[in-house]
């Protein structure tokens, strides 16, 4: 358990990876603010705000919010992310920047707002990046540049806002985050035997705010079933 009175702010909070951390948070006792572009319940005790935290005046008013009604900051999860998947002559410079936006602008941001209470309260930044950061899939250039380019900041900020701020990532795998179940196919050839859940993800983000991992700054944690370790050939 954490220390009482401690407030979360999870971005990308309505479904999804930051739901399950938001729940995830709550259950250990963070009194946690969710935010996203689509309106979704508050997780026990907490509350929600719909924003926009690629738009600079938006989160300018998120964080403001968040000190004006809890009066202090200790922990920030950047997990608000979106993908477009085209050939690279169909995408347009509207959709990169939307995607570069919300999924690594939005952490820039975010962190800039909320340095100084994250300070004061000697807290923590978890950024959720992705595999992608290293590795990718055809016609996902924006979305694997965006996780790239979150990897990095993670560890320059990490650099730039300690002792006061640690600053850590996690890069997940294949997390299940719709209604279809996987394969057994899908599930066998992680070599864990199983596609990832929220949960896996959510339970690596408490830790990383918690004060157990008081010694851990500017590391990526990669979170995907050993996928990125399997030597794959075609056969």
């Amino acid at each position: 358990m954490t220390e009482p009175n401690r407030v979360a702010l999870v971005t990308g909070g309505a479904r999804g990876i930051g739901r399950a951390i938001a729940a995830r948070l709550a259950r250990e006792g963070w009194r946690v603010v969710t935010a996203d572009l689509s309106p979704a319940e508050p997780v026990a005790g907490g509350r929600h705000a719909v924003a926009d935290v690629a738009d600079e005046v938006a989160v300018r008013a998120l964080v403001a919010s968040v000190l004006a009604e809890e009066g202090r900051l200790d922990g920030l999860v950047c997990n608000a992310g979106v993908m477009v998947r085209k050939p690279l002559r169909d995408l347009s410079l509207a959709e990169w920047q939307r995607v570069i936006g919300t999924n690594l602008t939005s952490a820039f941001l975010l962190a800039r707002e909320a340095e100084a209470p994250l300070r004061a309260a000697r807290g923590a930044i978890v950024t959720i990046a992705s595999t992608r950061a290293r590795q990718s899939e055809p016609d996902t250039a924006a979305y694997s540049a965006s996780k790239g380019g979150l990897v990095a900041l993670t560890h320059s900020l990490a650099v730039s806002l300690g002792p006061e701020v640690r600053v850590n990532g996690v890069s997940p795998g294949w997390i299940n985050v719709s209604d279809e179940a996987p394969s057994a196919r899908d599930h066998a050839q992680h070599p864990v035997g199983r596609v990832g859940v929220p949960e896996d993800i959510a339970a690596l983000v408490a830790w990383l705010l918690g004060p157990e991992s008081g010694f851990v700054t500017g590391a990526e944690f990669v979170s995907d079933g050993g996928m990125t370790r399997k030597m794959i050939y075609e056969a």
